[in-house]
């Protein structure tokens, strides 16, 4: 690289929703803008968290001068800890509020040393980040202190905006600062890249506010328990149903471990207002009349563990619904949790609960700006080239179309993908080369640790199920000790075939042993191939074979 570009280099974020991560470097010195996770889809079997490849930030760790954050939602902050423990990074950039829940998450992973943590504000004054200039925009979003990044580079000023929605009425009044996006536009914004997440839908997201007056409209004319799931880090979603509680006369329970981590963190740092007499502890909830309680609880991805699944199957230990109480799931699936949020639902209504969520009330309202919204920001800054970021490649796609239509040049409009390098130069940007971009997997305690031929073998268990054949030989005299014992697992068509396979497994050790094979690779190798023939020619299906011989 030399001194006379820039280069931007998305390493999460694009094709995608999650994981969001871009790397901004020049003349020997390097910032990341966010540190995103996503959860794992259907396909990623006994995956718990996907995070972006770290490798280049690796490979180019003593250039590394900051991370700088936009907001505090796991898909821009939830891969710091891990990148923590691979990188060294020698500060964070990041907000009052996204400090607040940035440290406790390095403090629960042991890490509250590993980095400087500075705080930073909109109204502050550019500050130098190695060859960086940096400053920042308030917008708007669902959840406070979400901030655009202004970066002044060597080849010129790059806007990001990070997650953003133009509402006119924000719950804690800080709207986006439309002004000083049009002082920026007014100066001069050489590329922007901008949040994609709703390029396609029409028109203006609904304010946050609007959630509230659904709330208001809803909760006073219910007579049972009242349960509103959001996501942990929505607090302003949760103060709005917090606030209706105390006009209704409601106690408030607080049931998930992240959304009472989170609160506390927003009250401590005077984001949250909740008055103490009314909250109760999930223990005491039998102790009141169900129209007297409001339940704010996690779960409205149907994560397997979280408060409100186990409350709709049934496990959790103190809350359980009732025909008369109504769940309030204030959230949208994220792509690729629909499933398992419908699930949850079928089960809360099988219990007999009224469901209540996005596609049937007004109780849900998008942290993204709508198409009308991006072309408002398109407005304001007046960029000269613009590059679409956090979204699948077909809302990258409709973002573009929208910077065409705004008069931004078609050949100034660069749709890439993970690992692009995108350079910046005084004549505009352009894609020049590709670097390696893609997945570590997080399997318990594991990072990294999990390949594609390991999510392979997991999903050829998940479909065809695994047989394990046991053969106990005496090599010394070619002989079987005992009949090969067959164990099947996820095959319920193999039960009425299981003296069949155990016979074919006898029969062809047998054969082996008589011909003078003893090894047990070849043992194993033949009983492999000849149960499998088998099995396939019975039931069509292609089980994981384990043939184990045990030599006595």
């Amino acid at each position: 690289m030399t001194s006379a570009g820039t280069r931007i280099v998305p390493l999460g974020g694009l094709g995608e929703v999650g994981k969001n991560m871009t790397v901004i470097e020049a003349d020997g010195g390097l910032v990341v803008i966010d540190a995103g996770l996503a959860f794992p889809r259907d396909e990623h079997l006994g995956v718990d968290l996907v995070l972006p490849d770290f490798g280049y930030l690796r490979d180019r760790a003593e250039t590394i001068r900051a991370v700088i954050l936009t907001h505090g939602h796991e898909d821009h902050v939830g891969a710091l800890p891990y990148v923590l423990r691979d990188v060294p990074i020698p500060q964070i950039l990041a907000t009052r509020f996204t400090l607040g829940l940035v440290k406790s998450k390095l403090d629960e992973h042991g890490l509250g040393a590993a980095t400087n943590l500075v705080e930073v504000a909109p109204q502050d004054e550019p500050r130098s980040v190695g060859p960086f200039q940096v400053h920042f925009v308030r917008v708007a979003h669902s959840i406070p202190d979400a901030v655009a990044v202004v970066v002044e580079t060597p080849s010129g000023r790059i806007v990001h905006t990070g997650d953003y929605k133009i509402d006119h009425t924000p719950v804690d009044g800080f709207r986006t600062d439309v002004g000083r996006l049009a002082e920026l536009g007014g100066e001069g914004v050489d590329l922007l890249l901008g949040d994609s997440t709703n390029a396609e839908r029409p028109g203006f997201t609904a304010s946050e506010r609007a959630v509230g007056q659904a709330f208001r409209e809803i909760v006073p004319q219910l007579g049972g328990r009242v349960l509103v799931a959001s996501f942990a880090s929505n607090v302003h979603r949760m103060q709005q149903a917090i606030d209706v509680a105390v006009e209704t006369g409601r106690s408030v329970c607080i049931v998930g471990r992240s959304l009472r981590k989170n609160i506390n963190i927003a009250r401590n740092l005077g984001y949250v207002e909740l008055p103490e007499e009314i909250v109760v502890r999930p223990s005491e909830l039998r102790e009141l009349a169900p129209s007297e309680t409001m339940i704010l609880c996690t779960g409205s991805q149907g994560e397997p563990l979280s408060a409100l699944t186990r409350i709709a199957y049934g496990d959790h230990p103190h809350v359980r619904v009732e025909a008369a109480d109504t769940v309030i799931i204030s959230a949208k699936p994220v792509p690729g949790n629909e499933l398992r949020v419908h699930d949850t639902i079928n089960q809360l209504t099988r219990a007999g609960a009224a469901v209540l969520h996005e596609e049937t009330s007004r109780v849900h309202s998008s942290g993204h700006g709508n198409a009308e919204e991006l072309r408002m920001m398109l407005s304001l800054l007046e960029p000269h080239a613009v590059m679409p970021i956090h979204g699948e490649h077909r809302m990258l796609v409709a973002h573009a179309r929208l910077a065409e239509e705004e008069g931004v040049p078609s050949d100034a409009i660069i749709v890439a993908e993970n690992g692009s390098v995108v350079e910046l130069t005084t004549d505009g940007p352009s894609i020049t080369g590709r670097v390696e971009a893609g997945v570590t997997f997080v399997d318990g305690l594991g990072v990294g640790d999990v390949r594609d031929v390991e999510l392979r073998d997991r999903r050829h268990l998940a479909e065809h199920g695994v047989l394990i054949i046991v053969a106990t030989v005496v090599l010394d005299e070619a002989r079987e000790l005992a009949p090969p014992e067959v164990i099947a697992r996820g095959l319920s068509e193999l039960e009425p075939l299981v003296d069949e396979t155990r016979e074919e497994a006898h029969r062809v050790l047998a054969e082996c042993l008589d011909e003078g094979v003893s090894e047990h690779k070849l043992l194993q190798e033949h009983l492999h191939d000849a149960v499998g023939r088998l099995v396939a020619e019975r039931t069509g299906r292609r089980p994981m074979i384990l043939p184990v011989v045990i030599e006595v």
